[in-house]
Parts: C-alpha cells; sequence; structure tokens
C-alpha cells in the first residue's frame, strides 16, 4: 500500500500516518494539593504524605486514543469514608479537609476500549499528632496511707500520632533522663494502645514532687508543631474517690421527680464529675450539673443504669451506678395449658387444667398476683393451687392449678396483677373454661390461597382461626431463610390474623406462614398454614435505548427483547415511527415457548425511513418501551489528545497556532465521509469562524489533522468538528483548546516567551535576590497602582496580554533586586541572541541587568548587557549576543532605584541560535504607549489563512 499526502491551500510540512492511531489507555497520578512530600519507599510504591485537614488533590493524567476515561477507587481505608467515584477525563481526586481514616491506597483505573485498562496507584499517608494524655499511677500494693508518700509513681503519656511520636519528660523545666538521675526510669509498655512512654518515679523523694511536662513530637513533619501536657505532683495528689446520695437501686412511680447527687470523697486534682446513661443517652428534660443528676416526670422509659464517673487522671476512674427502676406493666397474657402428663390437647373432666398469668413490668418481682372465679376470690383447697414461679414458664408468672377437673369448675377466671401501694394501674386477663373451650384450628379461607397484587398496591394475606378462646396469629416468611417480613420483624403478631402489606414490591412475592400463638390461648402445638403472595410487574426489555447507524440503501433489523416481568410472557407488541402505528410485524413462529422478543425489519434504510422508532411491550401488567434511533447519519470525530506540542507560537507576534488530530469513529458504518465542517469561537466571544475540510477515503483509526492559525494569545477556544455524508450532517464532537508556553525550551529557533502562561516558561523566581517579578496585564494591574511609572499594556497592546515587571513601592529599598531565571539550556551553538522587550519609564528607574549564568564548572554568573533610568513611556527592544561555553541560563536581574516611581517590565524574550541582528534597534518593534502622540502598531486579525491537510491512501 502506497501513502501519499494532498496538500491544499499552503504549503506546510506534514506527516501522513496511513495506520490506527487507536492506542490502550495510560496513565499516571500526579498531586497538585498540600503535600508535605511525595516520595519513593523500599519497594518502589510511590507515597503521597499530607497532614489531616489539608486538602488533598490527585489528577490521574492519562493518555490513549480514543480518550480514556477515569475511575477513582481507593482501599486500605474505613468503608465509611467513601468518595464519590468519577468517570470523567482527566479527572481530579480532591478531598478538602482530610482525615487519618482516609488515608490508604487511591487507584486511578483508565480504560478507552483498546487493550487492557491502565491501573495506577499511590500510597497517601495522612500525618498528625494529637494532643497527649498524662495519667498517674501507683503500684497496687501501695494502697495503703498517705497516696504518694514514699511510693512508687509513674506518668503514663499517651498519644495518637503518625508518624510515630518522640516524647520527651521534663521536670519543671529540666530533661529528664534515667541515665542522669537513678531515681527515674523511662520506657515504653507493652500492649498499649497508641503511643506511650511511662516515666517511673522510684520510691519518690522530696524533690519528686514538682511539675511535669511530656512533649510528643512528630519533628515537625508537615509543618506539625510539637504538643505537650503538664501535670503537677504533691504529697496530696490522690485518685478520685465517690459515694451516691442514693441507694445503687432506685424505685420510682412514673411521674415523680428523680434527683441523684454523685458526691466527691477525694481526690486531687479535683476530679472532673460526668453523668452517662445506657442504654441511650441522658433523657430529654434531664439536667446534669456539679455532680447532681435531675430527671422531672420520670417515665418507664427512663428506666436504665445510670453511671457517674469521676476522673482527675489519677490512678483509675472512680464509678457509681445507678439502676433507676421506673414501675411499670404492660402485656397482659394467659395461657391454657391441659393435662401434661397425659399429653392432652383438649380440656376434660378428671384431668389437670393449668391456667397462667404473666404481664410484663418494672421491677418484674415486685408484682402479686390475685385470682378470682366468677367474681370471687378463688380459694385454694386440695384440688386448687396457686403457684407464683413455675419453672415451665416465664418468671414471676401465676399459675393456677385445676387438679382432677370437675364440672363445678367450669367458669370464668379473673387474674389481676398489681403494685401494692404504687399509682399503677392493675391489669387483668379473663379466662373462661367450659365444654365450649377448645384448642385452635388455623385455615386459610377459600380463594386467598393464592393472592396475586400488581407491585405498589396494597395487599392482605388471611387466615382464620376457629376455637375458644381465639389466639392471635404470628405471621413470618418460609422460602426465603431468615428472611424479615416487610416490618422489619422475623415474626409479626395480628389479633385478627389478616396480614396488610403496603406498597408491595416485587421482592415480597413468595409464601408467608401463618400460626397461632401460645399465649392467650392454649399451649399446645402450633396450628398453621400458608398463603402465596404473588406480586406482578411490569416487563424490563432491552435495549432500553439503542443508537442504529447504517448506509443508505441496506437492512436494519430491529430487536425488542423481555428480559423479566410478571407474568413472564409478552401479551402485545406495537411497534411507532415518530409516534404514529406501525402495521404489526410478521408473526413470529409457534414454538414451544411463548416469544420472548419483538423484531422489526426495514429493507433499506432512507432519509424517509430515519428517525426515531419505538417498540412498547405489555405483559398485562404494564409496559415498557425499546427506543431505536435509525439514521445513515456518521459518528461524532475522535479528538486526539497525544498531539506532541500541538501549540505553536509565532516568535514576535502575539498570535499562535494549533495542531488539531482526530480519528473518525467506525466510518465505515455508514456512507463514506465528503468533508468536515470545521467551526472555531474564541472563549466568551459570540462569533465563530467556520471552514469546510473536503477529505476521501476516511479510514478507520487514520489520524486526520488540520492547523488552527493566527489563534490569539493568551485565548483559549471552542473547536466544533461535524462530519458530512451524503445523507448530511453527522454527530458534533468539540473539544477547548488552550495556550500553552513550552517549559523546557525545546527549539531554541522558535523559543519567544510571551509570559501568557501561568507557568511562564519554566522561569523562576531566584531565592537568594530581595523581591520577585510580578506577572500581571492591564486587567489584573492594581487600580491605586503608582502612575506615572511602568506600562499600562504588553507588547502588543491588547489588556489581556501578559508581561513580567517589577514594583518598586514599599517596602522596597534602594539597591533591591529582583532576579528571574529561565530553564537550564544545553549549548549546542557557539553564538546565540537574547531578544527582549523593556519597558523603563518614570523619573526613579534603577537598572535593568541580563546576565548569564554558566554551569560548565560550577554557577558563574556574568553581565551580558545593561541600561538604566527613564527611557519613556515606549515598548523598545534590544538584542543581546551571548556565547555560553556550557550549559547556561539567562538571568534579568531588576534594581529598584531612589524611589517608587522605578517600575521595570519585560515581554516576549526569545533565545535563538547565531548572531544577532546588525540593526540593535528595529523601528516596526517599537510600541509607544496611548498618550505619547505616537502611533502603534497595528496586531493581527483574529482568523488568518487557514491550512489543510488530506491524507488520500492509494493502492
Amino acid at each position: 500500500m502506497e501513502v501519499t499526502c494532498l496538500l491544499l491551500l499552503a504549503l506546510i510540512p506534514f506527516h501522513c500516518r496511513g495506520q490506527g492511531v487507536y492506542a490502550p489507555a495510560q496513565a499516571q497520578i500526579v498531586h497538585a494539593g498540600q503535600a508535605c512530600v511525595v516520595k519513593e519507599d523500599n519497594i518502589s510504591e510511590r507515597v503521597y504524605t499530607i497532614r489531616e485537614g489539608d486538602t488533598l488533590v490527585l489528577q490521574c493524567l492519562v493518555t490513549g486514543h480514543p480518550r480514556p476515561q477515569v475511575r477513582w477507587t481507593k482501599t486500605a481505608g474505613s468503608a465509611s469514608d467513601k468518595f464519590q467515584e468519577t468517570s470523567v477525563f482527566n479527572e481530579t481526586l480532591r478531598i478538602e479537609r482530610i482525615a487519618r481514616t482516609q488515608g490508604g491506597r487511591y487507584y486511578c483505573k483508565a480504560e478507552n476500549g483498546v487493550g487492557v485498562p491502565a491501573i495506577k496507584s499511590i500510597r497517601v499517608d495522612v500525618q498528625y499528632l494529637d494532643e497527649p494524655v498524662l495519667t498517674v499511677h501507683q503500684t497496687v500494693s501501695d494502697v495503703r496511707g498517705n497516696f504518694y508518700q514514699e511510693k512508687t509513681v509513674f506518668l503514663r503519656c499517651t498519644v495518637n500520632s503518625n508518624p510515630p511520636a518522640r516524647f520527651i519528660w521534663k521536670r519543671g523545666s529540666d530533661t529528664l533522663s534515667h541515665s542522669q538521675d537513678n531515681g527515674v526510669d523511662i520506657y515504653e509498655p507493652l500492649y498499649t494502645q497508641g503511643e506511650t512512654k511511662v516515666l517511673k518515679l522510684k520510691n519518690l523523694r522530696p524533690q519528686d514532687y514538682a511539675s511535669y511536662t511530656c512533649q510528643v513530637s512528630v519533628r515537625n513533619v508537615c509543618g506539625i508543631p510539637d504538643k505537650a501536657i503538664t501535670f503537677r505532683l504533691t504529697n496530696t495528689t490522690a485518685p478520685p474517690a465517690l459515694k451516691l446520695s442514693v441507694n445503687e437501686t432506685l424505685v420510682v412511680n412514673p411521674g415523680e421527680n428523680v434527683t441523684v447527687q454523685c458526691l466527691l470523697t477525694g481526690g486531687d486534682p479535683l476530679p472532673q464529675l460526668q453523668w452517662s446513661h445506657g442504654p441511650g443517652p441522658l433523657p430529654l428534660g434531664a439536667l446534669a450539673q456539679s455532680g447532681t443528676l435531675s430527671i422531672p416526670s420520670v417515665q418507664a422509659r427512663d428506666s436504665g443504669y445510670y453511671n457517674c464517673t469521676a476522673t482527675n487522671n489519677v490512678g483509675n476512674p472512680a464509678k457509681k451506678t445507678v439502676n433507676l427502676l421506673v414501675r411499670s406493666m404492660k402485656n397482659a397474657t394467659f395461657q391454657i395449658t391441659p393435662d401434661v402428663i397425659k399429653e392432652s390437647e383438649n380440656i376434660q373432666l378428671g384431668q389437670d387444667l393449668k391456667l397462667s398469668c404473666h404481664v410484663d413490668a418494672v421491677p418484674q418481682e415486685k408484682v402479686t398476683y390475685q385470682w378470682f372465679k366468677n367474681g370471687k376470690p378463688a380459694r385454694m383447697s386440695k384440688r386448687l393451687l396457686v403457684t407464683r414461679n413455675d419453672p415451665e414458664l416465664p418468671a414471676v408468672t401465676s399459675s393456677l392449678e385445676l387438679i382432677d377437673l370437675h364440672f363445678s369448675d367450669y367458669g370464668t377466671y379473673l387474674c389481676v396483677a398489681s403494685f401494692p401501694g404504687a399509682p399503677v394501674p392493675d391489669l387483668s386477663v379473663e379466662v373462661n373454661i367450659s365444654s365450649e373451650t377448645v384448642p385452635p384450628t388455623i385455615s386459610v379461607p377459600k380463594g386467598r390461597a393464592v393472592v396475586t397484587v400488581r407491585e405498589g398496591s396494597p395487599a392482605e394475606l388471611q387466615c382464620e382461626v376457629r376455637g375458644k378462646p381465639r389466639p392471635p396469629v404470628l405471621w413470618s416468611r418460609v422460602d426465603k431463610e431468615a428472611a424479615l417480613l416487610p416490618s422489619g420483624l422475623p415474626l409479626e403478631e395480628t389479633p385478627d390474623g389478616k396480614l396488610r402489606l403496603e406498597h408491595v414490591s416485587r421482592d415480597m412475592s413468595g409464601t408467608y406462614r401463618c400460626q397461632t400463638a401460645r399465649y392467650n390461648g392454649f399451649n399446645v402445638r402450633p396450628r398453621e398454614a400458608q398463603v402465596q403472595l404473588n406480586v406482578q410487574f411490569p416487563p424490563e426489555v432491552e435495549p432500553s435505548s439503542q443508537d442504529v447507524r447504517q448506509a443508505l440503501g441496506r437492512p436494519v433489523l430491529l430487536r425488542c427483547s423481555l428480559l423479566r416481568g410478571s407474568p413472564q410472557r409478552i401479551a402485545s407488541a406495537v411497534w411507532r415511527f415518530k409516534g404514529q402505528l406501525l402495521p404489526p410485524p410478521p408473526a413470529v413462529p409457534v414454538a414451544a415457548e411463548a416469544p420472548d422478543h419483538s423484531e422489526l425489519r426495514l429493507d433499506a434504510v432512507t432519509r424517509d425511513s430515519s428517525g426515531s422508532y419505538e417498540c412498547s411491550i405489555s405483559n398485562d401488567v404494564g409496559s415498557a418501551t425499546c427506543l431505536f434511533q435509525v439514521s445513515a447519519k456518521a459518528y461524532s470525530p475522535e479528538f486526539y489528545f497525544d498531539t506532541p506540542n500541538p501549540t505553536r507560537s509565532h516568535k514576535l507576534s502575539k498570535n499562535y497556532s494549533y495542531v488539531l488530530q482526530w480519528t473518525q469513529r467506525e466510518p465505515d458504518a455508514v456512507d463514506p465521509l465528503l468533508n468536515y465542517r470545521l467551526s472555531v469561537r474564541q472563549l466568551n466571544q459570540h462569533n465563530a469562524m467556520v471552514k469546510a475540510i473536503p477529505v476521501r477515503r476516511v479510514e478507520k483509526g487514520q489520524l486526520l489533522e488540520y492547523i488552527l492559525t493566527d489563534l490569539r494569545v493568551p485565548h483559549s477556544y471552542e473547536v466544533r468538528l461535524t462530519p458530512y455524508t451524503t445523507f448530511g450532517a453527522g454527530d458534533m464532537a468539540s473539544r477547548i483548546i488552550h495556550y500553552t508556553e513550552p517549559i523546557n525550551s525545546p527549539n531554541l529557533s522558535d523559543n519567544t516567551c510571551h509570559f501568557e502562561d501561568e507557568k511562564i516558561c519554566g522561569y523562576t523566581q531566584d531565592l537568594t535576590d530581595n523581591f520577585d517579578w510580578t506577572r500581571q496585564n492591564a486587567l489584573t494591574q492594581n487600580p491605586k497602582r503608582s502612575p506615572n511609572t511602568g506600562p499600562p499594556t504588553d507588547i502588543s497592546g491588547t489588556p489581556e496580554g501578559y508581561y513580567m515587571f517589577i514594583e518598586t513601592s514599599r517596602p522596597r529599598e534602594l539597591g533591591d533586586r529582583a532576579r528571574l531565571v529561565s530553564p537550564l539550556y544545553n549549548a549546542s551553538a557557539k553564538f546565540y541572541c537574547v531578544s527582549f522587550f523593556y519597558h523603563m519609564y518614570g523619573k526613579h528607574i534603577g537598572s535593568l541587568n541580563l546576565l548569564v549564568r554558566s554551569r560548565n564548572k560550577g554557577a558563574l554568573d556574568t553581565h551580558a548587557w545593561s541600561l538604566s533610568g527613564n527611557k519613556g513611556n515606549v515598548w523598545q527592544q534590544a538584542h543581546v549576543p551571548i556565547n555560553p561555553s556550557g550549559p547556561f541560563q539567562i538571568i534579568f536581574e531588576g534594581v529598584r532605584g531612589s524611589g517608587y516611581l522605578g517600575d521595570i517590565a519585560i515581554d516576549d524574550v526569545m533565545l535563538k541560535k547565531g548572531e544577532c541582528p546588525r540593526k540593535q534597534m528595529d523601528p516596526n518593534k517599537v510600541v509607544v504607549m496611548p498618550g505619547s502622540g505616537a502611533p502603534r502598531q497595528p496586531h493581527p486579525q483574529l482568523w488568518g489563512p487557514m491550512v489543510i491537510f488530506l491524507l488520500a491512501l492509494q493502492r
């Protein structure tokens, strides 16, 4: 295959590419946040160190074609600290106020469908230093007597930090060490949480009663300052001691006001008191102040354990607990138990019978029960026994046993539960014993064994209970192991046997069990039945949306498939084109199973048949739609983002060109491409320049190229590219192009720095000077700047153009120097010429010097050019010859004059090989500022001639 390049409109070198440029994704992680350090550790792992509370910024820079998509994930951290995953290009991961739990390994995954995804990772190490905690202890054998007199004392200092902290112990202002004082020992205990250092004072001496400071440090990593805590040890230092004003168990009536005092009986320093409640927080309205806990109008829900804790960091905290019991009763239940010995489930004369009564009460053991028969107190006899604690029943349950049941024992029995002398209402339960008292049966009403409802509707499952008395019905799931009911409970009680479900969903489908409870009825084996719930829901189809492209005249087959639904069948399938009903497609041949799809065939794609097709599939419950967009229009172009050095600046002009490259997505899917429509618009402007780019025989993976010229520095532009075929316009693609200046100056023959980019072409501020050069333009100037000095605009005369200048107002002084240092250049020629524009206007102008720093043998600065004094409100150009002997840098040095009217500026710095022009001042390059009476050079037009290149492949 022979590759040729057809050149149109202009003769500019161009490399044709006949091979595809599709390439798998590659990724690189860079940081742009408040990192302390990024380093490689022992196993070549990238580690990003950041201070807790700072902002984490990671960027995943990608290459590959088509443009890869980026997704961030994280491991080795708390699952609760996830961040939102992303799926956009060159995504920047930003975490504000990063926490220690968010440290770990971060992964950037880039994929574009070509080859395998690229995965890069970096470990984020979050640095922090908490406030230290100092506690004081003594050996257990020394508890008696005065606490610390002639005792061994341990001062324990604990801190949480990353990296591990360094500890320094001080007595007063003197640093302690066991090598200097035999009476102390410093060591690190085993099995402690956090980092801990212990200062041991052996057999206390008088000088040991002093102030001790524990200072912790992470050696100023990430700028984290040291922290310290101080404790004063005296001969009265003692751990806290407490006592309560009430008993440890406090029983009260509902509605009473409860006050509990926690009294300190010892402790130096003065301990801090705190009340807590378990489980949960203190009741609403409770007040804890100065060791006194007050709960107004206490209720049953306020029952629980209340803890008073005293701490002063000496010894162990002192703790006292009050178990608050608020009298209450609820849930009165009864049970009828036939003769257990004879394993009977019915009530029969001549057999034993037991009636049981129980209430849930606080305190449970204080409940009393009383039995009545037919309204009168039941009398104990040889055949009537009342017991309080039946081992076969829950604790504190009262049972009435009838031995050898007689007919005279039939009647109504009443069990009354009460708290004697307390204002708590009694609870009672009534049981009727007669020949009609029979155990329960349960069944599902006719026609209710299977309940079918639509998703989102209410449902009612019903079981009927017969018997006397009728116990409650308990519902549970059958076919799903350990599954919960919609209420979130494993069992749900219904007094009428009906389980009511609101807004049922498809996951509620299944078998439900109903069974009789063993309380409020017979204490026998539960009876049970089952109900099947079927939840119908509309169909789900695929594809929900599909873009179908085909060349004109070619056939297309559209298929809409049923994925799931209840019922799982197609009741009807209706096709529409642009909203209009189409004739039914030919019937699918009869098969053993019902069809799960519907098809529509288009014999040929035409302009008239292009458009939106809808297939609506129904299963009698609802419907779902497949949407097909059929056309012969071309897919969108795929911009190529990996063009090396796409920006080309034009020496002394304020224009630049941009190499725009792209491929065409699936060019063979439709008719051949005829041309592209190119639209270029400067951002924040309305007008766009439009150009037609003819092409022929575009192949998949073929790289197309177009050079955009006469773009204005430093503006950005929106580029839109639309392919055209015989069908018409295809899908448009757009991107933003930005002006960037070279940093490493790869081509000295075309190396003009306009300072339009924030990176200022790789120039840096000298760290050994007095102040810095400033980058600004007419829009960023200080409105209160000094008049009669400095340029109003850059060399181009546009307000957006940037330049570098020195500000000589306060606090600058006479002789202060500012140095701007270029990147390092490798000397490949004998002579070079440095050309630049300077502006030196003001009665206090100092000096502008150009120095050359040779890197051949160390760093040696030599003066190459100098100019001093006021040169007028005009930009002027200088050409300075230099002949470095090895690698070199150029330095612009601005020196402050005698006053504040001495601002100096430079712009459009160019370094090229060869000698300088003989004529040092080019009158065409002198720009006089407005107000001086002289004209200035007009700036170029926005849009100049554009160059188009066309790839043609000839076999």
